[in-house]
C-alpha cells in the first residue's frame, strides 16, 4: 500500500490497505474508515557518541506483525489516526469533538482504545529498568559447604548443561524454561523454588565484575541484587574473575559439542545469515517453536504455495468481513510474510558501521510474528490455545484437519501428503484375514533399540555415568546410540501383535497379528520417528538415538497387494458392546491405553476412550478418540459417572461412530428445523463426524449434495479409517491419492531437543537453491553440519519416474 498504515472499519476490523479497503467499500458500501499509521522516529548515532537531530521514517502500523525491535531506545514512536471517508478519501484528523456526530466519536475512541488481535494473545510487555529485589539485603543464605566450580556445570535434575541458574540460598544448579531468545531447558529451577521458597537465583555463565542476571522467582521478574558479591562469595564464585562465556567454558577447555541441544543447534560454529524470499523467520510466541517449524516446512511446499499465496488477491478479496476468523486469509497472510522477502532484509552498510563502532555487531533478523495466525488456528483446541509447548507431529495433523475443512480452489493442498494404507489382520487360530484400506498422512517408524551397532559402548557408558553420579564427578562424554534405519523400516513391516484381538470367526477374543502396507503412495512422504515413549512410572520419556536417515529413501518394496489366492476372509461381524452393571468395577486395560497413547493421543483421553468402549481393544477405542478429539474436555481426567449414568454416557459417545454410524436424532432434528431436508442432514453430520457446527458449515460448503449412501459402506469406512477426522468429503469416488513411484529424497526435517514433547525446542532444516538452511525461530541461516541423524519429522518428495 503507497499509503501504508491500517485501515480499520467501524463495523469490522479489517488489516488491509486502501487498496483492499476501496475493494471493501464497493463490496459492502461502508464508508467510514479509521486510518492507523506510525511513524518510527529513529536515532542516529554522531561521530562523537551523540545524537544527531532525529529523522521520520514511515513504517507500516502493525505491518504483518513484524518482530523487528520497535521497543529498542533506537526508536521512538509518532502515532497518526484520521477518519477516511469514502469515495472521496476525506480526510478528518482524530481526535476531533466538533466535527463529527456524538456517535462517530464514541466509536472512534472506542476503536482507538481497543486492544489488536495480537495484543490479545499477551498482556503488553514494556522494557522497564530493573529494580531492587525485596530479599536481596535479607536474603538468608545456608551453610552448607557448597563450592561452585568455575566452569563445567550441569543441572543436577538432568543433563542439560546450558540456561542453568544458581540459587543464592542453598547454592543448586538447575535448568530454567525454555525462552524464545535461544535458551532452553525443563524448568527444575522453578521447582525447586516452589518446593523450597528459595527466591533468588543468578543465571550461571552471566557474571562478570559488572553485575550478572538475577531473577526473583516470588517477584516473577529479573532484579538487581545489590550484594551480589557478597552473595556468589558465600559459593566461593569471585566476580572480579568471572568473564561472559557460554557455560563457563573457558577457550582451553572447549570440548566437543556432543549433547542434543548444542548438535541439533549448530551451537559453536559461526552460521551466515540468510535474507530473502522464502529466508523469513519467525517469533517464538512462547513455546510456540513446534508451530514454526512445521509452518517453515509446510511453505516450502510449492502445492501450499500456489494455494495460499498464488491465490492472495482472490483470498483477500473474498474474505468475510472479519478475516481474523478466516483459515484460508490467515494462512495466505502468514505464507506471503514467509515467501515475499518484505521481512527478510539485510542491514543497511549505515547500520554494520554503527554496529562495528560500537563492537557489537550482531546478525539481524527481521522475520515476523505469527500471533494472529495462532489464535486462530489454535482457537478452542485445549492444547494449542495454551502457551505450552506440544508435539510437532500433532500439530502438524491438526493443521491438515483444517486444511481439509477449509478448501481453497480446486486443488487441495494437503492431497500432496494423503496416501492408503492397506491393513492385513489375521486371527491366529482361524487362520483368516481381514483387508481394510485408511487414509493416512504421516509413516511412523519404531526405533530398533535392539539394533543398535554400538552396543558395547553404549553399556560402557551406562556403567560410567552411574559410576560419575554416585561419586558425584563430572558425567563422562555422552554416548549415542547409533540405529540402522533399514532395521527401523524392516521393524515397521514386520507383523505386529494385536492386544485383545476380537476375531469374527470365533466370535470371542483371540489372538491377531497385523501387517501395514502402502496402498498407495504420497507425493510428499512424511516420516515420524516414534522416540517418544512411556517409562514404568508412565510419564513420557525420549530415546536420544542417531538414527542413519538416508538423502534417498526407496520402499517401493511395501506397495500393497490384496487379498492373496488361497486366503479367506474374517466374517464382517462387529463385536458386542458390553457395560457393565457397576461401572466402577471395569478395570481400564492399560496395554490398550499404552497404544493409543503412543499414536500421541492425550493419556486421560486414552483412558476415558478404553473405558466408554468396554475394554474392547485399541482399535474400537481409536474410532471413539476419532469422535471426541474437538471436545472441550477431550484431555481431561476421567470422570466415573455415578451408577445409571454410564448407559447413556458411553453407549451413546460411542455410538456416535458405532456399528450403525447414525447421527444421533436429536441432531437431525435440529438441522431439519432449520429447513433443511433429513438426507442432507444425516449426509452433512455423517461427513463432518456428528459435529453440529461442522455438519451446517459442510452444508453450506456443498449447494449440491449427493444422494444418501449406503450405510454399511459408510459403517465399514468409519470403522477402517484410523484418519477419519481429517478426511475431507470425498463422496463415493473415495479420497484422493497422488499415487506413483515409492521413490524419494530428502528436503527438510524437523528436531527436537529436550525430554518430552511438552518440553524443549523444535527445529526445522530445508534444503534450498543446494544448499541446507536451518530456521530456528526468527534466526535463519546457512546449515553447515545438518544433523539429519537426529531429526523427529522428516520431509520426502517424490523422485520423478
Amino acid at each position: 500500500d503507497s499509503e501504508g498504515g491500517l485501515y480499520v472499519c467501524l463495523n469490522t476490523f479489517l488489516g488491509f490497505g486502501r487498496e483492499h479497503i476501496e475493494r471493501h467499500y464497493r463490496k459492502t458500501g461502508q464508508c467510514v474508515y479509521v486510518h492507523l499509521k506510525r511513524h518510527v522516529i529513529e536515532k542516529v548515532p554522531g561521530a562523537s557518541g551523540g545524537a544527531l537531530p532525529k529523522r521520520r521514517n514511515p513504517k507500516l502500523f502493525l505491518d504483518l506483525e513484524t518482530s523487528s525491535d520497535l521497543n529498542s531506545d533506537d526508536f521512538e514512536y509518532e502515532d497518526e489516526a484520521k477518519l477516511v471517508i469514502f469515495p472521496d478519501h476525506y480526510e478528518i484528523s482524530l481526535p476531533n469533538i466538533e466535527e463529527l456526530p456524538a456517535l462517530v466519536t464514541i466509536a472512534c475512541d472506542a476503536l482507538l482504545s481497543a486492544k489488536s488481535p495480537y495484543r490479545k494473545q499477551e498482556p503488553d510487555s514494556w522494557e522497564e529498568e530493573l529494580q531492587a529485589s525485596k530479599h536481596a539485603k535479607t536474603l538468608v543464605q545456608l551453610d552448607n559447604g557448597v563450592r561452585i566450580p568455575p566452569s563445567g556445570w550441569k543441572c543436577s535434575k538432568c543433563d542439560l548443561r546450558e540456561n542453568l541458574w544458581l540459587n543464592l540460598t542453598d547454592g543448586s544448579v538447575l535448568c530454567g524454561k525454555w525462552f524464545f531468545d535461544g535458551s532452553g531447558g525443563n524448568g527444575h529451577a522453578m521447582e525447586h523454588y516452589k518446593e523450597t521458597g528459595y527466591p533468588l537465583a543468578v543465571k550461571l555463565g552471566t557474571i562478570t565484575p559488572d553485575g550478572a542476571d538475577v531473577y526473583s522467582f516470588d517477584e516473577e521478574e529479573p532484579v538487581l541484587d545489590p550484594h551480589i558479591a557478597k552473595h556468589l562469595a558465600h559459593f566461593g564464585i569471585d566476580m572480579l574473575q568471572m568473564q561472559v562465556t557460554e557455560n563457563g567454558l573457558r577457550d582451553n577447555d572447549i570440548k566437543p559439542r556432543v549433547s542434543e541441544w548444542e548438535v541439533i543447534q549448530e551451537a559453536g560454529v559461526k552460521l551466515k545469515p540468510m535474507y530473502g524470499p522464502g529466508y523469513t523467520g519467525m517469533k517464538n510466541l512462547g513455546n510456540s517453536c513446534y508451530l514454526n517449524a512445521v509452518m517453515q516446512a509446510i511453505f516450502s511446499i510449492p502445492e501450499f504455495q500456489r494455494a495460499y499465496v498464488g491465490n492472495l488477491p482472490r483470498i483477500f478479496d473474498y474474505s468475510p468481513l472479519d478475516p481474523t476468523q478466516d483459515f484460508n486469509t490467515q494462512m495466505a497472510k502468514l505464507g506471503h510474510g514467509l515467501l515475499s522477502g518484505q521481512y527478510s532484509k539485510p542491514p543497511m552498510k549505515s547500520e554494520l558501521i554503527e554496529q562495528v563502532m560500537k563492537e557489537e555487531h550482531k546478525p539481524q533478523h527481521n522475520g515476523i510474528s505469527p500471533r494472529m495466525f495462532k489464535a486462530f488456528i489454535s482457537k478452542g483446541h485445549p492444547e494449542f490455545s495454551s502457551n505450552r509447548q506440544q508435539d510437532a507431529q500433532e500439530f502438524f495433523l491438526h493443521l491438515i484437519n483444517l486444511v481439509e475443512r477449509n478448501p481453497v480452489g480446486s486443488e487441495n493442498p494437503s492431497d500432496v501428503f494423503r496416501f492408503l494404507v492397506e491393513e492385513r489382520t489375521q486371527c491366529c487360530q482361524s487362520r483368516k484375514v481381514r483387508y481394510t484400506e485408511r487414509v493416512d498422512y504421516i509413516m511412523q517408524l519404531p526405533v530398533a533399540m535392539e539394533a543398535a551397532t554400538n552396543k558395547d559402548e553404549l553399556i560402557a557408558y551406562e556403567l560410567k555415568r552411574r559410576e560419575a553420579e554416585a561419586a558425584r564427578r563430572p558425567l563422562p562424554e555422552l554416548v549415542r546410540a547409533k540405529i540402522p534405519f533399514s532395521a527401523c523400516l524392516q521393524a515397521f513391516s514386520e507383523p505386529s501383535n494385536v492386544e485383545d484381538f476380537w476375531s469374527s470367526a470365533l466370535q470371542a477374543k483371540s489372538a491377531g497379528v497385523k501387517t501395514s502396507r502402502f496402498a498407495s503412495f504420497p507425493e510428499y512422504l512424511v516420516v515420524q520417528i516414534k522416540k517418544f515413549t512411556f517409562g514404568l512410572d508412565w510419564i513420557p520419556k525420549k530415546l536420544d538415538v542417531s538414527i542413519d536417515m538416508p538423502d534417498f529413501l526407496d520402499i517401493s518394496h511395501l506397495r500393497a497387494r490384496g487379498l492373496q489366492p488361497g486366503e479367506e476372509e474374517l466374517p464382517d461381524i462387529a463385536p458386542p458392546i458390553v457395560i457393565p452393571d457397576d461401572p466402577k468395577a471395569l478395570d481400564i486395560d492399560e496395554s490398550s491405553v499404552m497404544q493409543l497413547a503412543e499414536m500421541g493421543f492425550p493419556l486421560e483421553a486414552c483412558r476415558k476412550a478404553v473405558y466408554y468402549t468396554g475394554n474392547l481393544g485399541a482399535e474400537v477405542a481409536f474410532n471413539w478418540i476419532i469422535a471426541h478429539m474437538e471436545e472441550p474436555d477431550f484431555a481431561e481426567p476421567l470422570a466415573i459417572p455415578a451408577f445409571g449414568e454410564v448407559a447413556s454416557s458411553g453407549a451413546a459417545a460411542f455410538g456416535a461412530v458405532g456399528l450403525d454410524n447414525q447421527p444421533p436424532e436429536e441432531m437431525v432434528a435440529i438441522i431439519i428445523s432449520m429447513g433443511f431436508q433429513r438426507n442432507v442432514a444425516i449426509q452433512a453430520l455423517k461427513a463432518t463426524n456428528n459435529n453440529l457446527e461442522r455438519a451446517l458449515e459442510w452444508i453450506f460448503s456443498h449447494p449440491d449434495p449427493e444422494e444418501e449412501s449406503d450405510p454399511a459402506l459408510d459403517t465399514m469406512d468409519m470403522e477402517n479409517n484410523a484418519n477419519a477426522n481429517i478426511l475431507a468429503e470425498t463422496g463415493s469416488e473415495g479420497p484422493r491419492i497422488k499415487d506413483g513411484p515409492g521413490r524419494y529424497e530428502l528436503f527438510g526435517f524437523i528436531s527436537h531437543m529436550g525430554t518430552s514433547t511438552m518440553s524443549g525446542h523444535y527445529v526445522c532444516h530445508l534444503r534450498k537453491e543446494g544448499r541446507w538452511v536451518i530456521y530456528n525461530d526468527v534466526r535463519v541461516c546457512a546449515s553447515e553440519r545438518p544433523p539429519k541423524d537426529l531429526g523427529y519429522i522428516y520431509f520426502y518428495h517424490r523422485i520423478p519416474s
